[in-house]
């Protein structure tokens, strides 16, 4: 522990000590991520934890993955250190929004980005990760799918599946949305051999300037293995960071500065002390919207 500082030390204790499991987000900041067990997306953090032994569960992120560690693991205590760390994108869809898209298109299959709240997920036949959507969409048996919350995830989806009929909704990650055209051409201009990896989560002007468009871990997969020396991450602040520390022979710059999650910066070493003393914010959720949101969460492990 001698690379660590005082407060990721005493964390570190507390945890083995409660015997507790931390699974950090790759947004949250890289000192938190440093005490982290496990770091990996949103589909990443929920199926560890429901792969592990331990009943007591912190999620570094926000609340809608707390609630999806929840649901794959009721059985456990999870916690989260900050207890407003919601998800801008996850509010954007309400049940009452779910039900009125079903009862006007009654024959389509709904899908949900797993980034919306259980309740959002009790109402919906599956849900996806933006590496998963393309491929659970196809295999989906109906010609019609309605697509919550994230309206970008669906169209990038949906371009790449011109069989089938979409049916959108206005949801969008503000952190992703605000990035535009101009901002990826001002950065090529600015480094003109850099490859550009996006996320889909950006609208359509920013994905067509990409040479690679994945999810959080595929655009860290693409960036490790890439050849080019320079590459221009287009997504959240935190993985350009975390890509330059383990590559330091390779250069990566953010597309933007705006690339910041604020809600995600709210789980800062000091709140994760602070969850661990106390077993405080612990994820609770009402039996029977659980189990209706644990179907389409397992549909999505299961696919």
């Amino acid at each position: 522990m001698e690379n660590y500082n005082d407060i990721q030390k005493r964390i570190l204790a507390l945890k083995e000590e409660k015997g507790a499991l931390i699974l950090a987000h790759y947004y949250v900041p890289l000192d938190v991520q440093d005490i982290a067990d496990i770091v990996g997306d949103s589909f990443e953090m929920a199926k560890r934890a429901k792969e592990a032994k331990e009943k007591l569960i912190v999620i570094c992120g926000v609340r809608f993955m707390g609630e999806s560690a929840k649901l794959l693991s009721p059985d456990k205590k999870v916690l989260i250190p900050a207890v407003d760390a919601g998800c801008p994108m996850a509010d954007m869809v309400t049940p009452e929004d779910v039900r009125r898209l079903k009862a006007v298109h009654p024959d389509a299959a709904v899908m949900c980005y797993v980034n919306s709240s259980a309740a959002v997920k009790a109402e919906c036949d599956i849900c996806c990760t933006s590496s998963s959507a393309l491929r659970i969409a196809k295999a989906l048996d109906a010609e019609e799918i309605i697509f919550v919350p994230d309206i970008h995830l669906a169209e990038y989806t949906a371009s790449k599946l011109p069989e089938k009929k979409f049916i959108f909704h206005t949801g969008f990650c503000p952190t992703h949305h605000r990035v535009t055209e101009a901002d990826i051409l001002a950065a090529k201009k600015a480094h003109p051999d850099a490859k550009v990896a996006v996320h889909p989560e950006c609208r359509a002007e920013v994905t067509k300037l990409a040479d690679f468009i994945g999810s959080t871990s595929e655009i860290i997969r693409f960036a490790r293995e890439t050849d080019a020396q320079e590459v221009l991450i287009g997504t959240e602040m935190e993985i350009t960071a975390r890509l330059q520390r383990e590559l330091p022979d390779k250069r990566f710059y953010s597309v933007t500065s705006a690339f910041v999650c604020p809600n995600m910066k709210k789980v800062t070493l000091q709140a994760v002390l602070n969850c661990l003393e106390n077993e405080e914010y612990e994820i609770t959720i009402d039996k029977d919207e659980a189990d209706a949101a644990r179907h389409s969460l397992d549909k999505m492990v299961a696919c």
